[in-house]
């Protein structure tokens, strides 16, 4: 059966779940947005969008959960222009929206770190850094990058782009989802044969040569689909609501 769960009481367990207050963001976690009391129907994707809001209001939805919201740092504060107008369509047709950022990378159990070592089939993945934003996992057969490459894309479907600098055959492979491309440098200090992130900055490709580390720029919107997915899972379990999560097609 489809239940009902009150909005503050959906938040308080993502923000005790999650744990956002530990975390010293770039936006505010949690509700971003309030435009109701009660969650019927959640829908979960990357990136709220207008294209997202407006599948949310197609699915008959009040809740929008997503990795990436609003409020950023250094943005203008104002509720103007595209901005202002996803807020307005938000409000005006009762979706809340609630977003969780770096402490849905980090989570040991829903976090997009240890939901995309799974997809990869990563045996023993665990933080590598103080942050928890560093992941790591000794393969236990070691890969080819190319196959490496390939395993990334069957999983994400999505080629990877690779720029090859290190050693083979990749015995040790490290990884942080999104925007994570400077890490690069922890993952190489640290010893990794690989590392994976989202996206690929102009002066990456210089540092995994030099460095002598592997790199792929898996996809930033590929690498982060799967934290939402898990933490909406176990939201429609606890609270018996429904989800659904709506994939707006991102090459980035």
């Amino acid at each position: 059966d489809i239940g009902m769960a009150g909005l503050q009481d959906l938040v308080r367990y993502c923000d005790q779940r999650l744990e956002a207050d530990a975390f010293d963001d770039y936006c505010p976690n949690g509700l971003q947005v309030e435009s109701g009391t009660e969650i019927n129907k959640l829908i979960l994707g990357v990136t709220a969008s207008m294209a997202l809001i407006e599948a949310a209001i197609e699915h008959g939805a009040d809740g929008l959960l997503v990795h990436h919201g609003y409020f950023w740092k250094n943005e203008a504060p104002v509720i103007t222009g595209m901005k202002g107008r996803r807020i307005r369509k938000l409000l005006e047709n009762g979706v809340s929206l609630l977003a969780y950022h770096l402490p849905l990378d980090a989570h040991p159990e829903l976090g997009n770190n240890v939901q995309l070592a799974s997809r990869l089939a990563f045996p023993g993945p665990g933080a590598v850094d103080s942050t928890g934003l560093v992941w790591g996992s000794e393969l236990e057969n070691p890969l080819s990058a190319n196959e490496l490459s390939q395993r990334i894309a069957t999983a994400l479907e999505r080629q990877p782009l690779l720029i090859e600098g290190g050693r083979e055959p990749i015995g040790r492979v490290a990884w942080c989802t999104g925007g994570a491309q400077s890490y690069i440098e922890q993952a190489a200090d640290l010893g990794y044969d690989a590392f994976i992130s989202g996206e690929v900055s102009e002066s990456t490709v210089h540092v995994a040569r030099e460095r002598e580390i592997h790199y792929f720029a898996a996809g930033h919107h590929a690498t982060e689909r799967y934290g939402v997915q898990a933490l909406g899972q176990e939201l429609a379990t606890r609270f018996g609501i429904e989800q659904q999560f709506v994939d707006i097609d991102n090459p980035v």
